[in-house]
C-alpha cells in the first residue's frame, strides 16, 4: 500500500504548501537564512562560488543553469549561498588596493577609495539597477500566462553581481597594467586601449544581464535587454573622435572624490 499524507506534510492535497512551509519560503524568510549565513564561512562553498567566477568569463550560460537547478531543488533563483558576495568583496578591496597604488594615493585616500567602490559603485549602484530591473521585468516583461511568477529581487541583485564581476576585473584589474604607461599617455593609442576595455567591460556587464533574465522561462522580449549595445557603440566611436578618454575622466573623478 502507498503510505497516507500525514497531518504535517508540507504539501496539501492541491499541491500547495501548508501554512508553516510557506512561511519559510516568503521573502523575509529567504533574506534572513541568507544574512544569517553571511558571517558563516565554514558554511559557505568557495569553490563553487570561484568555479561560477571562472564560468562568468568563460561561459556565463552554464552559470545560470545552475540558477535552474536550485529553482528546482530549494524553490528559488536567487542564492541561498552568500560565498560568490564574500568573494567580490574580496576582490574589490584586492582591486581597489591596486588601483590606489597606480594613481600614486596615499593610506588614507586609498581608504576613502575603497569605502566609494564598495558602497557606492557596488552596493550603491546595484541596489538601484536592481530594484530598476526587478520592477521592469514584473511590470512588463512577465507572460500573461505566467501571472503567477515573478522576479525575486534577490535574483535581480544576484544579476548585477554576475555582470559586476567581469566589468570590475575587466577596468578595476586588467587596466591597471595599461593605465600609466599606455592610457594616459594622451595620445590616441591611450585612449583606445582606454576605451576599448570600457566597451568591453561595459559590454559584457549588458550581455550577462540579458542572460540573466533570458534565463527566466516565465519572461519575453528579453532581447530588449541587448539594445543598450547601439548607444554605447555609437558613444564609443564619438569618443574615438574626439579624444575622450574614459579612464582619464574615472581617474579624476576618483582623486577628486578622495580630496
Amino acid at each position: 500500500m502507498l503510505p497516507s499524507t500525514s497531518v504535517n506534510s508540507p504539501m496539501q492535497g492541491n499541491g500547495a504548501l501548508n501554512s508553516r512551509d510557506a512561511a519559510r519560503h516568503t521573502a523575509g524568510a529567504k533574506r534572513y537564512k541568507y544574512l544569517r549565513r553571511l558571517f558563516r564561512f565554514r558554511q559557505m562553498d568557495f569553490e563553487f562560488a570561484a568555479w561560477q567566477m571562472l564560468y562568468l568569463f568563460t561561459s556565463p550560460q552554464r552559470v545560470y543553469r545552475n540558477f535552474h537547478y536550485r529553482k528546482q531543488t530549494k524553490d528559488q533563483w536567487a542564492r541561498d549561498d552568500p560565498a560568490f558576495l564574500v568573494l567580490l568583496s574580496v576582490w574589490l578591496c584586492v582591486s581597489t588596493v591596486g588601483f590606489g597604488f597606480v594613481l600614486d594615493m596615499g593610506f588614507f585616500k586609498m581608504i576613502k577609495l575603497l569605502l566609494w567602490v564598495v558602497f557606492i559603485d557596488c552596493v550603491g549602484v546595484g541596489l538601484l539597477i536592481s530594484t530598476l530591473m526587478w520592477f521592469i521585468s514584473n511590470k512588463y516583461l512577465v507572460r500573461r500566462q505566467s501571472r503567477d511568477c515573478d522576479v525575486e529581487w534577490g535574483y535581480a541583485f544576484d544579476v548585477h553581481l554576475n555582470a559586476f564581476y567581469p566589468l570590475l576585473v575587466i577596468l578595476h584589474f586588467i587596466q591597471l597594467f595599461f593605465i600609466n604607461h599606455v592610457i594616459l599617455t594622451d595620445t590616441f593609442i591611450g585612449y583606445l586601449v582606454g576605451n576599448t576595455l570600457w566597451l568591453i567591460a561595459v559590454g559584457y556587464y549588458i550581455y550577462v544581464t540579458f542572460l540573466g533574465y533570458s534565463a527566466l522561462p516565465f519572461l519575453k522580449n528579453t532581447v530588449i535587454l541587448l539594445y543598450p549595445f547601439a548607444p554605447l557603440i555609437l558613444l564609443y566611436g564619438l569618443s574615438l573622435a574626439l579624444g575622450w578618454n574614459f579612464t582619464h575622466t574615472l581617474c579624476s573623478f576618483y582623486k577628486y572624490r578622495v580630496k
